[in-house]
Formats: C-alpha cells, structure tokens, sequence
C-alpha cells in the first residue's frame, strides 16, 4: 500500500518514543529502530546537554517532533513566542512533520498542563482551524493534531467526536494524528462504537498513527501509557491500517518504563498487526 496525500512517509515504519531513561541506551548502543519520536517541549532550550544529546541521535536516526504546548483551541490562539522556539527546533531536527493535540490548556496565561478536551461545535472547530493554519504558515512543515482521550463531555457539543476532528481537519487542509489507543479510551468512557469513529475521518487525512496501553478503573479507563497495548487496541489499529494503508507508527510509554528492550519489542508487535491490517484490506 502506498500513503495518502497527507502521508508521504508510508516506508518509515514503527517508530518508538525517546524518553529520557532510554536515552544512555540509544545512544550507545544504536538499536535497530526506524525513527524515534521526541516531545518538542523536552528540547526548547538554548543549549546544553538534552540538544547536544539530540544531535547525536538524529546523526543515526529520523526524529520527529511532537508537542504538548500548542494547545490548538486555546481562545488567545497559539503562542508567537512558543512558535518561535518550535521553528527553531524544526530547523534543527530536520522534524518531516510536526504534531500536538487536538485540546486547550490554558486561560489568561495560566497553563494546567493537561491536554483537556474540547466543545464539539462548528464555532469551535472554526477556532481551531484558523490556530492550525497559523501553524502550518509559521512552521513550513506538515502539521497533524492528534486526537486525545476524554473523561466527560460537553452539553454544548452539536457533533460527535470523528465529526468534529474531520470538521477541523478539512478547514485547516491538516493531517490527522490517528491516536487508536485514545480512540478506544474515549470510546469505552462515553458508550460508542469505536469501529464507527474509524469510519468517521477522512482516511486520506491521516498522516501517523499511535498506539499505546492504558488502565482499567472501575467502569471508566485512563490513557496511562503505562502498560502494554491491550488486545482490543491492536484489532483497531489493524482496522485502521486496512482503511488507511500503511502508515508511520508510534508506540508510546511513558511511564513505569521497563527497559528500552522491553519498549522496542511492544513496538514491533505493530508490523504483525499492520500486516493483518492489509489483508483485511485485500480481504475487502
């Protein structure tokens, strides 16, 4: 399978997150991995060791970026001084693409740091659409947002979640970072079908795909990022591959972190699934 439009990087595989206790790792060892993903935020210093550490990476591997801090629906509109840092960083990681999340995050300068869910309105995916095309002119790479996981939702909302997510991607001409994992999350807190939200978005839209584990509690679940994938997370990412063809792919753990070993063998789990993917495509 070839990429869509939004997607011109369909042979770089899986990737895995860089997180800071794998980093010695990386470094010395030089596993075999296809491209590493770093949090932009983690590196918008003016120098020192986590930039002279991410110029030794990106001497072996493709680094792409993504952030936490553009906060797309944000009322004041993203940050010139942030954009400014991030373009920096675009310049100095040769990044293919940039991504953040689909959220707000702040009033008035105060910052929760928390990737909060949005009103499902047009109004709102206007507001964020205009935020993206900023973005998108200020940083001169391509820009996805990823969908996040929610815990409750708004009486305000006029669409469901896929509607919406299209609503902004088609006005501000963007890719989607197709999270399967929050999908799924999202999906068993408020009572839908998430195999309904795959058929819902653009599929030409999508650009990167993540995956990741979460925790069960009680009747709800957490996007924790601190497990394995869980069973009915892969079944969806294999149904995403089948309607979106292949796809770059990230495994995301962040927190108790087994080893880099341990990551990276989570993360190649995902060829078995793509490929199970395609034949479900060639299935029909």
């Amino acid at each position: 399978m070839t990429g869509n439009r939004f997607n011109g990087f369909s042979t770089l595989g899986i990737g895995v997150g860089l997180r800071a206790p794998h980093v010695a790792h990386v470094v010395t060892r030089r596993p075999d991995v296809a491209w590493f993903e770093i949090i932009s935020e983690n590196f918008l210093v003016d120098g020192g060791r986590p930039l002279h550490t991410l110029d030794r990476i990106r001497e072996r591997y493709p680094v792409v970026q993504h952030g936490v801090g553009l906060y797309l629906g944000d009322a004041t509109g993203p940050s010139r001084a942030h954009l400014a840092r991030v373009k920096d960083l675009v310049r100095r990681t040769g990044t293919p693409w940039l991504t953040d999340h689909l959220c707000w995050g702040s009033v008035d300068g105060t910052f929760s740091h928390d990737l909060l869910p949005l009103p499902y309105t047009a109004e709102v995916a206007r507001h964020c659409a205009r935020s993206i095309r900023i973005i998108q002119d200020t940083l001169e790479v391509p820009f996805a947002f990823e969908n996040v996981s929610s815990y409750a939702a708004y009486r305000e909302s006029t669409m469901t979640e896929w509607q919406f997510v299209t609503e902004v991607a088609e006005q501000a001409d963007c890719g989607i970072l197709l999270d399967v994992n929050n999908v799924y999350v999202s999906a068993v807190n408020h009572g839908f079908d998430p195999l309904a939200y795959l058929a819902g978005i653009p599929a030409e839209r999508v650009a990167q795909i993540h995956v990741a584990g979460h925790a069960r509690h009680d009747a709800f679940i957490i996007d924790t990022h601190d497990h394995p994938v869980a069973d009915p997370v892969w079944d969806l990412y294999a149904a995403a591959i089948a309607r979106c063809g292949a796809t770059p792919t990230l495994l995301e753990w962040d927190a108790r972190l087994p080893s880099f070993a341990e990551v990276h063998a989570e993360a190649r789990k995902a060829a078995a699934h793509a490929g199970r993917g395609a034949e479900l495509a060639r299935a029909g």
